[in-house]
């Protein structure tokens, strides 16, 4: 018998199965954590189609929707939405966010623009290094491509 043959009734012997085995007989596993990033990405796909659907907006100063949006207005009103409150400025979403890296980012997350320490505009990540948000005065709610390095992601739990 060979050593990958000697698996399966090591495993058995063991008391473990498989995910396949699982699987076959209605059983399901438990992840710690899966639950919650489940539903955080679930929450994330609403807020962003949210902000997506508000394309062409004007942007306002201070405004928070449904018509009208600023920056950190966009994200609060698209994450009140889907059912998870913001508080009101860039920087406080910033405070109130699970911060994660670049490489970890998904669609859906926040995008904080920051000079030194200072948070000075948010977006919510759409994928391909785009960004959904209320630019400045005189622009509209639209998609764009992140322009610069000096931006940190947060996730919203």
């Amino acid at each position: 018998m060979t050593a990958l043959n000697r698996v399966p009734s090591l495993m058995a012997r063991a008391g473990t199965a498989s995910a396949l085995t699982l699987a076959a007989v209605g059983g399901s596993i438990v992840i710690p954590g899966a639950a919650d990033e489940a539903s955080a990405a679930a929450l994330a796909t609403k807020a962003l189609q949210i902000a997506a659907s508000k394309k062409g907006s004007p942007y306002q100063w201070g405004a928070t929707g449904p018509r009208r949006f600023d920056c950190s207005g966009l994200t609060l009103y698209s994450f009140k939405r889907a059912g998870k409150k913001l508080p009101r400025t860039a920087a406080q979403q910033y405070n109130r966010t699970r911060h994660i890296s670049a490489r970890s980012r998904r669609a859906g997350d926040l995008v904080f623009f920051h000079s030194g320490s200072n948070v000075y505009h948010v977006g919510i990540y759409a994928g391909s290094g785009k960004i959904w948000h209320a630019p400045h005065s005189g622009t509209v709610v639209k998609l764009e491509k992140i322009w610069t390095r000096s931006v940190w992601y947060g996730r919203v739990n």
